[in-house]
């Protein structure tokens, strides 16, 4: 018969840790005023860490009374209380630790070669990152970024911020960045922010670190310019001013236009004025999330963010749990009016039977694009199906995916097939048989603000299968 009391054997080790009996080893731990001193065993730091193992095993260890002293002074008290803890009972706590003092733990873990310690700290801190980043974002960044064995950390927090640049760019903090840092952000092509918000905030960064500089530009000379323009002369080329819409630039980047080079002004000035003018520069917009496929749209521009919106919907994800890299769909289009002809019988061949599918419809002579989702299917003798995870949706500018809105169908007449109409959405929006033309009704779909009423005409519209 045996038995297993490894219970009996944590509970005498941490007592064993907490008397200081037979102690051999004393640690001297960070800086004063942060500093401690702790009393440890030499058999069970050896064992239990490469690190203590190597040093201890050195014949010139220094020693005292016939103890080993070994001084840390890069390591906080604070996170050697959570590691030394664990090498002797195996137990860790960390619940209630800050993202600051979950890195410090994870950073002495790296050096003392804990390598399991740090792996779960790394993993706690991936799982739990909202409320770290959210609270000190810019402190965060900087130390994941400094301690370059965290490379996937690295990435992680960069992929975060960039999905949900609020995190950074609303944080009283955020001024604080250091400019390789900022420069790395403003980098990405996968930055959630449209062009004009990455430079209305590159000059709230800019304005503090040029701490002479009146915020009433309007008293600026010329010296004021030159020392802004300095400052920001690693970021401009950065900045795609080709995706600042005409009015923006004119009220938000024209006032500080004297910082830039006299060759991307008129550049500019060519593409906001002259209708056929085609800039040379290959100017792409940024997309936030990670799609592994192609999708060939003309409704959408920005198609990598839509795509994950729609995503999110159609799992009903929350602001805490969405999709930030990888979606789990693909999106293969089925039919587009331009096309495949604008006729109710065109749409059925092309998409009854596929599956769930969404509708996205770009409206005439605006940027609003609209649309809806059905889970089910389409079937031109199908009649009316109900459920409750159809839902309907308004872009109300198609190139700023904050302008998103959905309403979901109360489960009740959410989808129709009818040989004579095109995608119908319960009585809330439904297209009639030209193709071209549609009706929408708030009826039996959640009220969304910006959806137009009545009788609209589109551009064009298409119809996308959604395979998981």
């Amino acid at each position: 018969m045996s038995y297993k009391l490894e219970s009996d054997v944590i509970k005498a080790l941490g007592e064993l840790l907490e008397n200081k009996f037979n102690c051999d080893v004393i640690i001297h731990v960070g800086e004063k005023p942060n500093f401690k001193e702790y009393h440890a065993h030499s058999n069970i730091l050896s064992c239990r860490s490469k690190y203590f193992n190597e040093i201890l095993s050195t014949e010139d260890i220094k020693k005292k009374d016939g103890k080993y002293i070994i001084t840390k002074q890069n390591i906080t008290p604070q996170a050697f209380d959570v590691i030394l803890k664990y090498l002797y009972t195996g137990h860790i706590n960390i619940n209630n630790k800050t993202g600051t003092e979950l890195l410090d733990i994870m950073i002495a873990s790296d050096e003392l070669k804990l390598e399991q310690l740090t792996k779960l700290t790394e993993e706690f801190i991936v799982k739990n990152y909202q409320q770290f980043l959210q609270n000190d974002p810019v402190g965060i960044i900087q130390i994941v970024y400094y301690n370059k064995s965290f490379f996937n950390l690295q990435e992680f927090c960069l992929e975060t911020i960039c999905y949900e640049p609020k995190i950074l760019f609303n944080n009283n903090k955020f001024i604080n960045l250091p400019a390789p840092l900022l420069e790395i952000i403003l980098k990405r092509d996968d930055l959630n922010l449209t062009e004009i918000e990455i430079w209305d905030n590159l000059i709230k960064w800019g304005l503090t670190q040029g701490q002479t500089l009146n915020k009433d530009i309007s008293k600026w000379n010329q010296d004021d310019f030159n020392q802004l323009q300095r400052i920001l002369y690693k970021f401009i080329p950065l900045i795609r001013f080709y995706l600042i819409s005409s009015d923006d630039y004119f009220n938000k980047v024209k006032p500080y236009e004297d910082i830039l080079s006299k060759e991307l002004k008129n550049d500019i000035l060519k593409f906001h004025m002259v209708s056929e003018y085609r800039s040379t520069v290959k100017i792409l917009p940024r997309s936030s999330v990670k799609c592994n496929f192609n999708i060939d749209s003309v409704t959408i521009n920005q198609i990598q963010n839509h795509f994950a919106i729609f995503a999110n919907w159609i799992d009903k994800r929350g602001e805490n749990n969405k999709y930030t890299k990888d979606i789990p769909y693909k999106f293969n289009l089925l039919y587009r009016v331009s096309r495949d002809g604008n006729t109710a019988e065109a749409f059925h061949e092309n998409c009854d039977n596929k599956g769930a599918t969404i509708v996205i419809i770009k409206i005439e002579g605006s940027e609003q694009i609209i649309g809806g989702y059905n889970p089910i299917d389409w079937n031109k003798d199908g009649g009316y199906k109900s459920t409750t995870d159809s839902f309907i949706f308004s872009f109300t500018d198609r190139r700023n995916t904050k302008t998103a809105k959905v309403g979901y169908s109360n489960g009740k007449l959410s989808i129709c097939g009818s040989t004579n109409f095109g995608p119908i959405f319960g009585d809330n929006l439904y297209c009639r048989n030209d193709g071209n033309t549609w009706n929408i009704n708030n009826v039996y779909h959640s009220n969304i603000d910006g959806l137009p009423n009545g009788s609209i005409k589109v551009d064009d519209y298409e119809v996308f299968q959604v395979v998981k």
